[in-house]
């Protein structure tokens, strides 16, 4: 099915006037007409019956008026066949009977775009109160850049740990009947392609830096992960959901991951490892620091031969020396007042 854009119909104004003086004219003929028959006036009775015609069918070509704002589209068909599709703010007249479709008018999903123009209706229950109920307004198909918040998924990642993600996709639609025709309803169309497309990426990768992880399918291991490529993820999720909703005449123009933790039932114990891995980093860089410190003073002790040291005495001022730098809480020094020997 291919999109079908209707010109030259953008002509509801000069339809509109034509149609009231028509049918203005058809009441004066009939008021004219019926006292012209009463005078016997042959002719009377023939303006009064096409006067008469008018009024009773002359209502029909308003029902082919169709008013569009800025950045809206209307499917129509006629007698169940697509004859083509309104683009562009305008007045536009066209086929009294036919009918616009919009599938997914009613669907309420997570995303922007949803909450459209309503009529209100006021209903008064048996106790007395007043209830107010909103319905859809049209079948309008809005052609702007609309943003699906899909709900978070708990998916396990490469290394099989359960993660918890949520994105963000921004979309619109390019061939309205595509949307319309090919598929039963694009907004759930697209959501699930989102929540399918989500999966398949995300168990090509881990949620952090793992050693041995081919995350391109190169063959060769990288550092591509969740947390710290999420640019590069968003990109592949956005060019898998494009791929699916393809045939659904719908443009993903952007994929953002807007929440990404790990699964509360290894939350903690994740944390655990990360707080870990964080004090041997930090232990690792002290030790390398203490032992620079302790070379850099045994090398200025024996430059000018300040204190001359056999190899027990240096292997001890090191244990000390290490002890006090390496150490976790403030050194207490003991004072030796006696021979060093």
């Amino acid at each position: 099915m291919q999109e079908k854009v209707l010109k030259n119909v953008k002509n509801g104004m000069p339809v509109l006037i034509l149609d009231v003086l028509a049918l203005l004219l058809a009441t004066v003929g009939c008021i004219l007409g019926g006292i012209m028959g009463e005078e016997g006036i042959a002719i009377g009775w023939g303006i009064f019956g096409v006067s008469m015609l008018v009024l009773c069918f002359g209502w029909i070509p308003l029902c082919g008026l169709r008013v569009l704002k800025p950045q809206e589209a209307l499917v129509l068909t006629l007698f169940g066949k697509y004859i083509g599709t309104l683009k562009g703010e305008g007045f536009y007249a066209v086929h009294p009977f036919c009918g616009s479709v919009n599938p997914a008018a009613n669907t309420k999903l997570n995303q922007s775009g949803d909450v459209s123009t309503k009529n209100m209706g006021v209903a008064i229950k048996e106790n007395g109160e007043i209830a107010v109920s909103a319905t859809p307004d049209n079948r309008k198909i809005s052609l702007k850049i609309m943003t699906l918040n899909n709900n978070r998924q708990k998916i396990n990642d490469c290394l099989g740990n359960p993660v918890e993600i949520g994105i963000a996709v921004t979309w619109r639609i390019v061939d309205t009947a595509k949307a319309v025709f090919n598929v039963d309803n694009y907004k759930e169309f697209l959501s699930l392609q989102c929540d399918s497309a989500l999966r398949n990426v995300v168990r090509i990768y881990p949620y952090d830096v793992a050693p041995g992880i081919d995350t391109t399918g190169d063959g060769v291991a990288d550092e591509g992960s969740l947390r710290g490529s999420s640019d590069v993820v968003a990109d592949r999720i956005r060019g898998e959901i494009q791929a699916r909703v393809e045939e659904a005449g719908i443009e993903i123009v952007e994929a953002r991951i807007t929440y990404l933790a790990y699964a509360p039932e290894i939350a903690a114990v994740m944390l655990q490892r990360q707080q870990a891995s964080a004090i041997i980093d930090a232990r690792k860089m002290i030790v390398d620091g203490a032992v620079g410190m302790v070379e850099m003073a045994l090398d200025r002790l024996s430059q000018n031969n300040t204190v001359v040291l056999d190899d027990e005495r240096k292997a001890a001022m090191v244990s000390n020396l290490l002890v006090v730098l390496c150490g976790n809480r403030d050194a207490q020094p003991v004072v030796n007042s006696g021979s060093l020997y």
